[in-house]
């Protein structure tokens, strides 16, 4: 058995959508942190995405753990044209598709982005590696995206149902991998 442990970055002092673009986690609350950090396994290695969020949120709750390097497998959705815009200023520009972005995902994408799809297969790809190595636990600092990607998975539901899974900052979210299948054990727990 693998046991997932994913925790979603630090916040940013962005409000709009940021997905490969890579602005830097607030981690001032050094409370949170040593909660978090001792919320999780000991001896669980830890591997982040490469966006400095996550790198930095991943470099904060280390400790003695072992660091894997950064993978960029673990990014949040590409949200293409639409980097670092809120929704109402892509709804203006591009309605029909920014709604069906988000209430039909699948294979519907931002211009020069990512679909839901894309990024599931990608960001399961990565997770696989961390499966097949043979862990027992390990601790995955990653995105909202990415961290439903793999809830669904678990889960089986749609994709619309997923995206009404709160993933905060900070909240770790574990999932269990057996010879029998995937099994949500708790999502968005904030130590």
């Amino acid at each position: 058995m693998t046991r997932l442990w994913f925790v979603r970055h630090g916040p940013t002092y962005i409000k709009a959508m940021v997905g490969w673009s890579d602005p830097p986690a607030v981690l001032d609350d050094l409370t949170v942190i040593r909660r978090l950090t001792a919320a999780l396994p000991d001896h669980a290695p830890l591997v982040s995405s490469d966006l400095l969020r996550a790198g930095q949120t991943a470099d904060a709750i280390c400790g003695d753990r072992t660091r894997f390097p950064d993978d960029a497998g673990l990014r949040e959705i590409h949200f293409g044209d639409w980097e670092m815009k809120g929704f109402a200023e892509v709804e203006a520009d591009d309605p029909s598709r920014i709604r069906a972005f988000w209430e039909r995902p699948g294979n519907i994408s931002p211009p020069n982005g990512e679909s839901w799809n894309q990024t599931s297969a990608r960001v399961s790809r990565a997770v696989d590696r961390y499966i097949i190595a043979g862990h027992a636990d390990i601790i995955l600092v990653c995105h909202f995206g990415a961290i439903l990607t793999q809830i669904q998975r678990a889960t089986g539901q749609t994709a619309y149902d997923t995206f009404a899974q709160p993933i905060d900052n900070l909240s770790v979210t574990q999932i269990d991998v057996t010879d029998e299948g995937w099994a949500l054990r708790f999502a968005n727990l904030l130590p």
